[in-house]
């Protein structure tokens, strides 16, 4: 832990793709790549590996959520399969696309919080 910054809530900056360290930097370039480094304190953000942590995440979430959706509608208004795709499939990418990038960032945070680091075997 850096002890020169005061420490930051993972969950404000994860959520918000902020630098776990300073609060204030941006944590990614793109959609989802990762920055190389903070613009505001320089920290070196090569420790983060979410793997396939957020994608779980969404997928559990966002498929609750879209099923529910589906379930609805059809036990509702049975519409035709069409109707299904039109209504499902957008709320399906907006939820998804919607919720991955702040729970990558959250699990980064996070993951700087608690220090997790690769596990290793004692010999």
């Amino acid at each position: 832990m850096d002890y020169e910054y005061a420490p930051q809530s993972p969950y404000r900056t994860g959520l918000l793709g902020r630098c776990p360290r300073c609060g204030d930097g941006r944590l990614f370039n793109g959609f989802l790549t990762l920055a190389p480094r903070c613009e505001n304190c320089g920290f070196d953000f090569d420790f983060a590996d979410t793997g396939d942590g957020p994608d779980v995440f969404v997928t559990l979430i966002g498929g609750f959520l879209v099923l529910g959706l589906a379930l609805y509608v059809e036990f509702t208004f049975e519409p035709p399969f069409w109707v299904h795709l039109l209504v499902t499939l957008p709320f399906a990418l907006f939820i998804c696309m919607g919720m991955l990038r702040p729970l990558k960032g959250l699990l980064i945070a996070l993951q700087y919080r608690n220090k997790a680091e690769q596990g290793r075997l004692e010999s």
